[in-house]
Protein backbone atom coordinates (compact mmCIF):
# COMPACT_ATOMS: atom_id res chain seq x y z
CA UNK A 1 0.00 0.00 0.00
CA UNK A 2 1.26 3.47 -0.88
CA UNK A 3 -0.17 6.95 -0.64
CA UNK A 4 -0.43 7.03 -4.43
CA UNK A 5 -3.43 4.66 -4.46
CA UNK A 6 -6.39 6.41 -6.14
CA UNK A 7 -9.19 8.05 -4.16
CA UNK A 8 -12.96 8.14 -4.47
CA UNK A 9 -14.95 11.34 -3.85
CA UNK A 10 -18.57 11.18 -2.68
CA UNK A 11 -20.70 14.36 -2.78
CA UNK A 12 -24.00 14.31 -0.89
CA UNK A 13 -26.96 16.39 -2.03
CA UNK A 14 -29.41 16.06 0.88
CA UNK A 15 -32.63 17.47 -0.59
CA UNK A 16 -35.70 15.66 -1.93
CA UNK A 17 -39.09 16.74 -3.23
CA UNK A 18 -40.67 14.02 -1.07
CA UNK A 19 -39.25 11.60 1.51
CA UNK A 20 -40.29 8.08 0.47
CA UNK A 21 -41.44 5.97 3.40
CA UNK A 22 -38.85 3.20 2.84
CA UNK A 23 -35.88 5.58 2.57
CA UNK A 24 -33.22 5.62 5.30
CA UNK A 25 -30.77 7.87 3.47
CA UNK A 26 -29.98 11.36 4.73
CA UNK A 27 -32.62 13.28 2.79
CA UNK A 28 -34.60 16.38 3.71
CA UNK A 29 -37.61 18.19 2.23
CA UNK A 30 -37.29 21.99 2.15
CA UNK A 31 -39.49 24.73 0.70
CA UNK A 32 -36.37 26.68 -0.20
CA UNK A 33 -32.88 25.55 -1.13
CA UNK A 34 -29.96 27.92 -0.60
CA UNK A 35 -27.90 26.37 -3.36
CA UNK A 36 -25.25 29.12 -3.29
CA UNK A 37 -24.56 28.51 0.40
CA UNK A 38 -24.53 24.75 -0.03
CA UNK A 39 -22.18 25.00 -3.00
CA UNK A 40 -19.78 27.18 -1.02
CA UNK A 41 -19.83 24.73 1.88
CA UNK A 42 -18.99 21.82 -0.43
CA UNK A 43 -16.09 23.73 -1.99
CA UNK A 44 -14.73 24.83 1.39
CA UNK A 45 -14.90 21.32 2.78
CA UNK A 46 -13.29 19.83 -0.31
CA UNK A 47 -10.41 22.29 -0.13
CA UNK A 48 -9.84 21.44 3.53
CA UNK A 49 -9.68 17.71 2.80
CA UNK A 50 -7.28 18.26 -0.11
CA UNK A 51 -4.74 19.68 2.36
CA UNK A 52 -4.79 16.67 4.67
CA UNK A 53 -1.67 14.48 4.38
CA UNK A 54 -3.62 11.23 3.94
CA UNK A 55 -5.26 12.63 0.78
CA UNK A 56 -2.88 15.27 -0.54
CA UNK A 57 -1.29 14.55 -3.92
CA UNK A 58 -3.40 11.45 -4.65
CA UNK A 59 -5.40 10.91 -7.80
CA UNK A 60 -9.19 10.88 -7.91
CA UNK A 61 -10.55 7.81 -9.68
CA UNK A 62 -14.23 8.70 -9.38
CA UNK A 63 -16.72 11.34 -8.24
CA UNK A 64 -20.23 10.29 -7.20
CA UNK A 65 -23.09 12.74 -6.56
CA UNK A 66 -25.59 10.91 -4.35
CA UNK A 67 -28.54 11.84 -2.21
CA UNK A 68 -31.16 12.79 -1.54
CA UNK A 69 -31.87 13.85 -5.08
CA UNK A 70 -28.76 15.27 -6.79
CA UNK A 71 -30.78 16.00 -9.96
CA UNK A 72 -32.50 18.78 -7.99
CA UNK A 73 -29.22 20.68 -7.82
CA UNK A 74 -28.35 23.34 -10.41
CA UNK A 75 -25.88 22.15 -13.00
CA UNK A 76 -23.66 25.09 -12.01
CA UNK A 77 -23.21 23.55 -8.54
CA UNK A 78 -22.30 20.17 -10.05
CA UNK A 79 -19.84 21.86 -12.43
CA UNK A 80 -18.23 23.87 -9.63
CA UNK A 81 -17.53 20.76 -7.53
CA UNK A 82 -16.13 18.84 -10.51
CA UNK A 83 -13.91 21.79 -11.48
CA UNK A 84 -12.67 22.26 -7.91
CA UNK A 85 -11.94 18.55 -7.49
CA UNK A 86 -9.99 18.51 -10.75
CA UNK A 87 -7.98 21.54 -9.60
CA UNK A 88 -7.30 20.37 -6.03
CA UNK A 89 -6.49 16.76 -6.91
CA UNK A 90 -4.89 14.91 -9.74
CA UNK A 91 -7.44 12.83 -11.65
CA UNK A 92 -7.08 9.57 -13.54
CA UNK A 93 -7.42 9.81 -17.30
CA UNK A 94 -10.57 7.68 -17.21
CA UNK A 95 -12.21 9.32 -14.18
CA UNK A 96 -15.85 8.24 -13.73
CA UNK A 97 -18.29 10.99 -12.67
CA UNK A 98 -21.74 9.72 -11.68
CA UNK A 99 -24.90 11.62 -10.75
CA UNK A 100 -28.05 10.06 -9.30
CA UNK A 101 -31.27 11.29 -10.91
CA UNK A 102 -34.93 10.98 -9.98
CA UNK A 103 -37.17 10.62 -13.06
CA UNK A 104 -39.62 13.09 -11.52
CA UNK A 105 -37.09 15.93 -11.33
CA UNK A 106 -35.40 15.98 -14.74
CA UNK A 107 -35.93 16.60 -18.42
CA UNK A 108 -33.58 16.81 -21.41
CA UNK A 109 -32.41 20.33 -20.54
CA UNK A 110 -31.44 19.18 -17.03
CA UNK A 111 -29.53 16.24 -18.42
CA UNK A 112 -27.79 18.42 -21.00
CA UNK A 113 -26.66 20.76 -18.23
CA UNK A 114 -25.26 17.90 -16.18
CA UNK A 115 -23.50 16.50 -19.24
CA UNK A 116 -21.94 19.88 -19.96
CA UNK A 117 -20.88 20.14 -16.31
CA UNK A 118 -18.75 17.03 -16.75
CA UNK A 119 -20.99 14.19 -15.54
CA UNK A 120 -20.19 11.06 -17.56
CA UNK A 121 -22.50 8.53 -15.95
CA UNK A 122 -26.12 8.69 -14.75
CA UNK A 123 -27.86 6.49 -12.20
CA UNK A 124 -31.63 6.82 -12.62
CA UNK A 125 -33.82 5.72 -9.71
CA UNK A 126 -36.66 3.93 -11.50
CA UNK A 127 -37.33 1.42 -8.66
CA UNK A 128 -40.23 0.01 -10.71
CA UNK A 129 -42.03 0.44 -14.02
CA UNK A 130 -45.35 -0.62 -12.50
CA UNK A 131 -47.51 2.38 -11.59
CA UNK A 132 -49.18 0.56 -8.70
CA UNK A 133 -45.83 -0.35 -7.19
CA UNK A 134 -44.52 3.18 -7.70
CA UNK A 135 -47.53 4.55 -5.85
CA UNK A 136 -46.91 2.19 -2.92
CA UNK A 137 -43.24 3.20 -2.91
CA UNK A 138 -44.37 6.87 -2.80
CA UNK A 139 -42.29 7.76 -5.83
CA UNK A 140 -43.16 11.02 -7.59
CA UNK A 141 -42.97 9.58 -11.11
CA UNK A 142 -44.93 7.10 -13.22
CA UNK A 143 -43.55 4.25 -15.29
CA UNK A 144 -43.93 6.27 -18.48
CA UNK A 145 -42.13 9.23 -16.92
CA UNK A 146 -39.31 6.91 -15.96
CA UNK A 147 -38.95 5.71 -19.54
CA UNK A 148 -39.17 9.32 -20.70
CA UNK A 149 -36.32 10.27 -18.37
CA UNK A 150 -34.14 7.50 -19.77
CA UNK A 151 -34.91 8.63 -23.34
CA UNK A 152 -34.11 12.25 -22.43
CA UNK A 153 -30.79 11.17 -20.93
CA UNK A 154 -29.86 9.37 -24.13
CA UNK A 155 -30.85 12.39 -26.20
CA UNK A 156 -28.64 14.56 -23.98
CA UNK A 157 -25.66 12.39 -24.92
CA UNK A 158 -25.27 10.02 -21.97
CA UNK A 159 -23.76 6.72 -23.07
CA UNK A 160 -23.35 5.18 -19.62
CA UNK A 161 -26.60 4.86 -17.65
CA UNK A 162 -27.56 2.76 -14.65
CA UNK A 163 -31.15 1.93 -13.73
CA UNK A 164 -32.12 1.15 -10.13
CA UNK A 165 -34.88 -1.42 -9.65
CA UNK A 166 -36.41 -2.91 -6.52
CA UNK A 167 -38.04 -6.31 -5.98
CA UNK A 168 -39.67 -8.06 -3.06
CA UNK A 169 -42.47 -5.50 -2.66
CA UNK A 170 -45.70 -6.37 -0.81
CA UNK A 171 -47.85 -8.80 -2.81
CA UNK A 172 -45.48 -8.51 -5.79
CA UNK A 173 -45.57 -11.57 -8.01
CA UNK A 174 -42.67 -12.96 -9.98
CA UNK A 175 -44.54 -12.10 -13.18
CA UNK A 176 -44.90 -8.46 -12.16
CA UNK A 177 -41.22 -8.21 -11.25
CA UNK A 178 -40.07 -9.83 -14.47
CA UNK A 179 -42.27 -7.46 -16.48
CA UNK A 180 -40.52 -4.45 -14.93
CA UNK A 181 -37.13 -6.07 -15.35
CA UNK A 182 -37.75 -6.96 -19.00
CA UNK A 183 -38.98 -3.46 -19.80
CA UNK A 184 -35.80 -2.08 -18.24
CA UNK A 185 -33.64 -4.51 -20.24
CA UNK A 186 -35.44 -3.42 -23.41
CA UNK A 187 -34.17 0.12 -22.79
CA UNK A 188 -30.63 -1.32 -23.12
CA UNK A 189 -28.92 0.50 -20.23
CA UNK A 190 -25.25 -0.15 -19.59
CA UNK A 191 -25.83 -1.07 -15.95
CA UNK A 192 -28.63 -2.33 -13.70
CA UNK A 193 -28.81 -2.34 -9.90
CA UNK A 194 -31.48 -4.77 -8.69
CA UNK A 195 -32.01 -5.13 -4.99
CA UNK A 196 -34.59 -6.39 -2.56
CA UNK A 197 -36.70 -4.01 -0.52
CA UNK A 198 -35.49 -3.99 3.06
CA UNK A 199 -37.45 -2.42 5.87
CA UNK A 200 -34.91 -0.28 7.69
CA UNK A 201 -35.40 0.66 11.32
CA UNK A 202 -36.48 4.24 12.03
CA UNK A 203 -38.10 4.71 8.60
CA UNK A 204 -41.75 5.63 8.11
CA UNK A 205 -42.27 2.22 6.49
CA UNK A 206 -40.99 0.41 9.58
CA UNK A 207 -43.48 2.32 11.72
CA UNK A 208 -46.31 1.60 9.27
CA UNK A 209 -45.55 -2.13 9.18
CA UNK A 210 -45.47 -2.24 12.99
CA UNK A 211 -49.08 -1.04 12.94
CA UNK A 212 -50.38 -2.87 9.84
CA UNK A 213 -48.00 -5.59 8.57
CA UNK A 214 -47.58 -5.69 4.79
CA UNK A 215 -47.34 -9.11 3.10
CA UNK A 216 -43.64 -9.04 2.20
CA UNK A 217 -42.19 -12.12 0.48
CA UNK A 218 -41.05 -15.02 2.64
CA UNK A 219 -37.47 -16.29 2.46
CA UNK A 220 -38.19 -18.84 -0.27
CA UNK A 221 -39.84 -16.29 -2.56
CA UNK A 222 -37.10 -13.76 -1.88
CA UNK A 223 -34.52 -16.32 -3.03
CA UNK A 224 -36.54 -16.96 -6.19
CA UNK A 225 -36.47 -13.23 -6.93
CA UNK A 226 -32.69 -13.16 -6.43
CA UNK A 227 -31.88 -16.15 -8.63
CA UNK A 228 -34.41 -15.38 -11.38
CA UNK A 229 -33.01 -11.85 -11.60
CA UNK A 230 -29.46 -13.08 -11.99
CA UNK A 231 -30.52 -15.70 -14.54
CA UNK A 232 -32.49 -13.22 -16.66
CA UNK A 233 -29.76 -10.59 -16.66
CA UNK A 234 -27.12 -13.16 -17.59
CA UNK A 235 -29.29 -14.16 -20.56
CA UNK A 236 -29.45 -10.48 -21.56
CA UNK A 237 -25.67 -10.12 -21.50
CA UNK A 238 -25.20 -8.41 -18.13
CA UNK A 239 -22.36 -9.56 -15.91
CA UNK A 240 -23.05 -9.90 -12.17
CA UNK A 241 -19.96 -8.30 -10.64
CA UNK A 242 -21.59 -7.84 -7.21
CA UNK A 243 -24.61 -9.38 -5.49
CA UNK A 244 -27.02 -6.67 -6.68
CA UNK A 245 -25.11 -5.02 -9.54
CA UNK A 246 -24.93 -5.99 -13.20
CA UNK A 247 -23.22 -4.37 -16.15
CA UNK A 248 -22.34 -4.73 -19.77
CA UNK A 249 -18.72 -5.96 -20.10
CA UNK A 250 -16.28 -3.31 -18.93
CA UNK A 251 -18.96 -0.94 -17.61
CA UNK A 252 -19.23 -1.72 -13.91
CA UNK A 253 -19.51 1.24 -11.53
CA UNK A 254 -15.90 1.93 -10.56
CA UNK A 255 -16.94 4.16 -7.66
CA UNK A 256 -19.08 1.55 -5.88
CA UNK A 257 -16.58 -1.17 -6.76
CA UNK A 258 -13.98 0.98 -5.04
CA UNK A 259 -15.94 0.73 -1.79
CA UNK A 260 -16.07 -3.05 -2.09
CA UNK A 261 -12.32 -3.07 -2.81
CA UNK A 262 -11.81 -1.13 0.43
CA UNK A 263 -10.33 1.95 -1.22
CA UNK A 264 -10.02 5.29 0.57
CA UNK A 265 -12.70 7.89 -0.04
CA UNK A 266 -13.55 11.47 0.85
CA UNK A 267 -17.16 12.37 1.59
CA UNK A 268 -18.37 15.96 1.47
CA UNK A 269 -21.84 17.32 2.14
CA UNK A 270 -24.43 16.89 4.88
CA UNK A 271 -24.26 13.38 6.31
CA UNK A 272 -21.43 12.27 4.01
CA UNK A 273 -18.73 9.95 5.34
CA UNK A 274 -15.13 9.18 4.49
CA UNK A 275 -12.40 6.66 5.28
CA UNK A 276 -8.65 6.33 5.03
CA UNK A 277 -6.14 3.57 5.69
CA UNK A 278 -3.41 4.14 8.25
CA UNK A 279 -0.20 4.40 6.28
CA UNK A 280 3.35 5.63 6.78
CA UNK A 281 4.21 6.10 10.45
CA UNK A 282 0.65 5.09 11.41
CA UNK A 283 0.72 1.86 9.38
CA UNK A 284 -0.91 -0.36 11.99
CA UNK A 285 -3.38 -2.01 9.60
CA UNK A 286 -6.31 0.02 10.90
CA UNK A 287 -8.44 2.75 9.37
CA UNK A 288 -10.08 6.01 10.40
CA UNK A 289 -13.69 6.82 9.52
CA UNK A 290 -15.72 10.01 9.86
CA UNK A 291 -19.30 11.14 9.30
CA UNK A 292 -20.58 14.67 8.77
CA UNK A 293 -23.41 16.51 10.47
CA UNK A 294 -26.65 15.31 8.85
CA UNK A 295 -28.81 18.44 9.08
CA UNK A 296 -28.10 20.62 5.99
CA UNK A 297 -28.40 23.97 7.79
CA UNK A 298 -26.19 22.89 10.70
CA UNK A 299 -23.75 21.36 8.21
CA UNK A 300 -23.42 24.67 6.35
CA UNK A 301 -23.06 26.64 9.60
CA UNK A 302 -20.25 24.37 10.76
CA UNK A 303 -18.33 24.54 7.50
CA UNK A 304 -18.67 28.32 7.40
CA UNK A 305 -17.43 28.54 10.98
CA UNK A 306 -14.55 26.04 11.11
CA UNK A 307 -14.12 24.73 7.54
CA UNK A 308 -15.42 21.24 8.29
CA UNK A 309 -18.54 19.53 9.63
CA UNK A 310 -17.45 16.24 11.20
CA UNK A 311 -20.09 14.93 13.56
CA UNK A 312 -18.26 11.74 14.59
CA UNK A 313 -15.15 9.76 13.81
CA UNK A 314 -13.69 6.45 14.86
CA UNK A 315 -10.55 4.39 14.53
CA UNK A 316 -10.91 0.73 13.56
CA UNK A 317 -8.06 -1.50 14.71
CA UNK A 318 -6.48 -3.95 12.29
CA UNK A 319 -8.66 -7.00 12.93
CA UNK A 320 -11.89 -5.00 12.71
CA UNK A 321 -10.74 -3.27 9.54
CA UNK A 322 -9.75 -6.65 8.09
CA UNK A 323 -13.19 -8.08 8.88
CA UNK A 324 -14.82 -5.09 7.23
CA UNK A 325 -12.64 -5.40 4.13
CA UNK A 326 -13.40 -9.12 3.83
CA UNK A 327 -17.15 -8.58 4.32
CA UNK A 328 -17.27 -5.89 1.63
CA UNK A 329 -15.01 -7.79 -0.73
CA UNK A 330 -17.08 -10.97 -0.54
CA UNK A 331 -19.99 -9.08 -2.10
CA UNK A 332 -17.96 -8.98 -5.33
CA UNK A 333 -18.26 -11.88 -7.75
CA UNK A 334 -14.47 -11.98 -7.84
CA UNK A 335 -14.26 -12.16 -4.08
CA UNK A 336 -11.11 -11.24 -2.19
CA UNK A 337 -7.49 -11.90 -3.16
CA UNK A 338 -5.52 -13.46 -0.33
CA UNK A 339 -2.34 -11.84 -1.66
CA UNK A 340 -3.93 -8.39 -1.50
CA UNK A 341 -5.36 -9.14 1.96
CA UNK A 342 -2.00 -10.34 3.26
CA UNK A 343 -0.17 -7.32 1.89
CA UNK A 344 -2.78 -4.95 3.29
CA UNK A 345 -3.20 -6.47 6.77
CA UNK A 346 0.05 -8.39 7.27
CA UNK A 347 -1.69 -11.74 7.71
CA UNK A 348 -3.63 -14.15 5.48
CA UNK A 349 -7.39 -14.63 5.45
CA UNK A 350 -7.21 -18.18 6.80
CA UNK A 351 -4.85 -17.21 9.59
CA UNK A 352 -7.12 -14.42 10.79
CA UNK A 353 -10.56 -15.88 10.09
CA UNK A 354 -10.07 -19.61 9.43
CA UNK A 355 -12.32 -20.78 12.27
CA UNK A 356 -15.14 -18.38 11.37
CA UNK A 357 -15.06 -19.30 7.68
CA UNK A 358 -14.71 -23.07 8.05
CA UNK A 359 -18.45 -23.93 8.31
CA UNK A 360 -19.27 -21.88 5.23
CA UNK A 361 -16.46 -23.53 3.26
CA UNK A 362 -17.63 -26.98 4.36
CA UNK A 363 -21.16 -26.23 3.15
CA UNK A 364 -19.78 -24.95 -0.18
CA UNK A 365 -21.25 -21.51 0.42
CA UNK A 366 -17.72 -20.14 0.23
CA UNK A 367 -15.01 -21.47 -2.04
CA UNK A 368 -11.33 -20.91 -2.74
CA UNK A 369 -10.39 -20.64 -6.41
CA UNK A 370 -6.66 -20.16 -6.58
CA UNK A 371 -5.78 -17.07 -4.59
CA UNK A 372 -9.37 -15.82 -4.30
CA UNK A 373 -12.07 -16.50 -1.74
CA UNK A 374 -15.62 -15.89 -2.99
CA UNK A 375 -19.25 -16.78 -2.42
CA UNK A 376 -20.78 -19.59 -4.43
CA UNK A 377 -24.26 -19.24 -5.91
CA UNK A 378 -25.54 -21.17 -2.90
CA UNK A 379 -23.75 -18.75 -0.61
CA UNK A 380 -25.15 -15.51 -2.04
CA UNK A 381 -28.10 -15.31 0.38
CA UNK A 382 -25.74 -15.75 3.33
CA UNK A 383 -23.39 -12.81 2.67
CA UNK A 384 -24.63 -10.85 5.69
CA UNK A 385 -24.69 -13.93 7.93
CA UNK A 386 -21.08 -14.70 7.04
CA UNK A 387 -20.07 -11.11 7.78
CA UNK A 388 -21.64 -11.32 11.25
CA UNK A 389 -19.29 -14.20 12.06
CA UNK A 390 -16.26 -12.02 11.30
CA UNK A 391 -16.84 -9.27 13.86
Amino acid sequence: MTTTDPLLLYVHIPYCVHKCHYCDFNSHVRDHHDWDAYQQALLTELEQWSKQPQFSGRQLQSIFFGGGTPSLAPSALIASVIDAASYLFKTTSDIEITLEANPGTVDQSHFAGFRQAGVSRLSIGLQSLNDGELKWLQRIHSGEQAIGAFTAAREAGFENINLDLMYGLPDQTMEEWMESLNRAIDLNPEHLSCYQLTVEAHTKLAAEIDKVPDPLPDDDLALQFLYKTRERLAEAGYEAYEISNFSRPGLKCHHNDGYWLYRDYIGIGAGASGKWDHLGEMADGGVTRYSNIRNPEKYMESVESVGSAINSDEVLLRDTAAAEALWQGLRRTGGVSDQWFSERFGVGIQTLFGDELAPWLERHQLIWEGDRLHLTDEGLPFADSISEELF
